[in-house]
């Protein structure tokens, strides 16, 4: 009778971390289309930037916004106003690299973005692995970029701004990777809080290859 018990127990927790998994990826795949539309308004229409201050605001304020409503229907319309924010903040910088003649770097920078993704899902969701011991590294990694990023809105050292694009790409790369193994192992629940965390992880790839790339255009 236990053997029976536990693995209905364990049937049980299979299905309810597929379903998490399911509703993630349908959600981000939404998301992500919505963000793209967005961008694409944002282009066409010459919007300007939203600065750093609003940017910063309506970013971690709808950040905010979307985690408090989670576990409510609510947080569904959050999740799309945040990433259509985020979509509308990638108008000016495409802008600019369109105008530059540069438009083939958007479309590498978007299939890097699609690989790295890929491939972090993919090894998680293959092996099966627990990454929770990256959290610790990730704090730590997450400290040394914010000091980068503070150094430099103050130095602006091209070196420096490149090595930030690159700990953003490892950074980011980890994120997906953790919170890949945090959903199949039952750690993330909400599917909602789960497809805002791998959506900032996949805007922030991209943005930083698109530096990458862009830098070494210049060159």
């Amino acid at each position: 009778m236990d053997r029976i018990v536990v693995s209905s127990s364990q049937r049980d927790s299979l299905l309810s971390t597929h379903k998490v998994l399911r509703n993630t990826y349908f959600l981000l795949a939404l998301t992500l289309a919505f963000s793209a539309a967005t961008a694409t308004a944002s282009t066409l229409l010459g919007l300007p930037g939203p600065g750093l201050l609003l940017m910063l605001v309506g970013f971690y304020g709808l950040m905010f916004l979307t985690y408090r409503l989670a576990n409510s229907p609510a947080g569904i319309l959050a999740a799309f106003a945040l990433t259509g924010f985020m979509g509308y903040s990638l108008g000016p910088i495409l802008s600019s690299f369109l105008a530059s003649g540069a438009g083939d770097l958007i479309m590498l920078a978007l299939g890097g973005t699609a690989l790295v993704f890929f491939c972090c899902s993919a090894y998680v969701l293959t092996t099966r692995k627990d990454m929770s011991f990256l959290s610790g590294m990730m704090m730590a990694g997450f400290v040394v970029l914010l000091v980068a990023v503070i150094a430099n809105l103050f130095l602006q050292i091209p070196a420096l701004h490149l090595a930030i694009s690159v700990m953003f790409i490892l950074f980011s790369s980890g994120a997906i990777l953790w919170e890949t193994s945090n959903i199949i192992h039952g750690g993330e629940t909400n599917y909602i809080r789960a497809t805002i965390s791998l959506y900032v992880s996949l805007y922030n790839v991209f943005i930083s290859l698109l530096s990458l790339l862009g830098f070494a255009r210049s060159n």
